[in-house]
């Protein structure tokens, strides 16, 4: 018998690096291809396919039985419901710590997450993304299992987010007035290199504690990138440079030229006015060092976007979205509360708070039954007591007039305690309204965002008093 071959479990293996990283690795390991909806991959010797929405913990602990490193190559820019209610920060949340709880249950061994490189300044005046990407390496390594967070800055190939983007404006605009931000100094990543480090971390299996930052052999600013990139086109570009910084001005033109999307544009627009560059203390031999400048980077990545559209190849279709809502709100917490408890709070503030407007009752299992028509509930919550920790509490959505009954499966309200911090993420997932969409969005979308905003105060409020309360005691006990 031979060797038993690592197993890797991928999670965005169907993204424009995942996609690339499976490639890389067959023959060389037993990959697990995580991907958030079936588009019909075909399982090979060396390839399974599993479909894994990581917003469920069951379903992320499914998809990484059997795994021996789990890499994390997943983000939430990108909507996951018809409706989103929520930021992609608190989205990630949600994801990174399923993710890291899944990977502790089924026995992972080390946990292998890209990340973006983070400027050596604190922490409080970082871009949403990058602040994001912190809180994400810091919750996959709440649970113990060892993480190799890699971060890169701008990687440079075909597809992808950040260079399409640099690559539309550069062909599509003839003059180019460029604002302050273009002179920030970055240090860009080709794709070959970034997947030679991913491969070499991932084969030469070591578990352990570690960061690393990966750039190319240059750095240079986004406006020499600009600059370079119309030389590998062929084209002539005028550029004027502008004393200011406009990054809001910034995110509307870049989205509006490059008709990309404005929740993938907008944060990362925010991360260009920090230097994006490999820090020493980050630095390790082998693996931070790429060898391809930014010319040979972006000649290969055109070449490599004419030869998909010479053969007719897209990016991967993730299907129709659901008819589902997902709504994830950040809640402040005042000092010794679980998640548990301030589940249990919620509905009986929520009994408090409805009444008598929208009649609402809570028995003493701590089941909601959200206002009547007839005999009948709008909306029923039970909560669950054996999927419920201290740190995870979940209800359960099981009836009411205001759910369909023959389409909702797996609609539930969590809420998650944030390794580290005196915060919870409550959240509401794969809930299908009965009501028309249009009426659901004027009305029951619109009610629970304010009944969330109003908890939200609710606790802030709470948080404060315990405050005052706390500095009240210290200034008797020093008098």
């Amino acid at each position: 018998m031979g060797e038993r071959k690592l197993v890797i479990a991928i999670a965005g293996a169907s993204g424009y690096i995942g996609r690339n990283l499976v490639k890389q690795l067959k023959g060389h390991a037993k990959v697990i291809a995580l991907s958030r909806t079936d588009n019909h991959h075909n399982n090979t010797e060396d390839v399974e396919w599993r479909c894994c929405d990581l917003f469920s913990m069951k379903d992320a602990e499914k998809g990484l039985a059997g795994a021996d490193i789990a890499v994390y190559l997943v983000h939430s820019m990108l909507k996951s419901a018809r409706l989103t209610q929520g930021s992609f920060e608190d989205m990630d949340v949600i994801l990174a710590d399923n993710f890291a709880q899944a990977a502790k249950r089924q026995g992972v061994q080390e946990i292998v997450y890209l990340s973006g490189i983070i400027p050596n300044e604190d922490e409080k005046h970082l871009s949403r993304h990058l602040k994001s990407r912190l809180e994400c390496e810091r919750i996959l390594r709440a649970y113990g299992v060892p993480v190799t967070a890699l971060r890169a800055g701008l990687i440079i190939g075909p597809k992808g987010s950040s260079f399409p983007i640099l690559l539309k404006l550069v062909k599509r605009l003839p003059l180019m007035i460029l604002p302050k931000w273009t002179r920030s100094q970055t240090q860009p990543v080709a794709l070959d290199d970034l997947l030679r480090a991913l491969r070499s971390i991932l084969l030469d299996f070591e578990p352990k504690e570690r960061t690393i930052d990966i750039g190319g052999p240059e750095v240079m600013t986004y406006k020499s990138m600009m600059e370079q990139t119309a030389a590998v086109l062929g084209v002539k570009r005028k550029f004027v440079d502008v004393p200011f910084f406009s990054l809001n001005l910034s995110r509307l033109w870049l989205t509006l030229i490059t008709q990309s999307s404005k929740e993938m544009v907008y944060p990362l627009v925010e991360s260009l006015k920090h230097p994006m560059v490999v820090s020493p203390r980050n630095k390790v031999d082998g693996i931070s060092e790429g060898d391809f400048t930014f010319m040979e980077a972006a000649a290969a990545a055109l070449q490599g976007e004419a030869s998909d559209w010479k053969h007719g190849m897209k990016s991967p279709s993730f299907g129709p979205l659901k008819q589902d809502v997902r709504s994830v709100q950040r809640i402040e917490l005042p000092d010794g509360w679980s998640a548990d408890r301030v589940a249990r709070y919620y509905v009986r503030w929520l009994e408090t708070f409805l009444n008598p407007w929208v009649l609402t009752s809570v028995d003493g299992n701590l089941n909601c039954k959200i206002g009547f028509i007839g005999n009948r509930t709008l909306l029923e919550l039970n909560y669950s007591q054996e999927r419920s920790t201290e740190e995870r509490a979940l209800y359960y959505i099981t009836g009411g007039f205001l759910m369909d009954p023959n389409v909702n499966q797996r609609g539930r309200m969590e809420f998650r305690k944030i390794p580290g911090t005196q915060e919870v993420i409550i959240a509401i997932h794969d809930y299908l309204p009965s009501l028309p969409w249009f009426i659901y969005y004027i009305t029951q979308a619109n009610m629970h965002a304010f009944v969330m905003w109003r908890f939200q105060r609710h606790m802030h409020a709470l948080c404060n008093n315990q405050r005052t309360i706390e500095e009240t005691k210290g200034v008797l006990m020093i008098e």
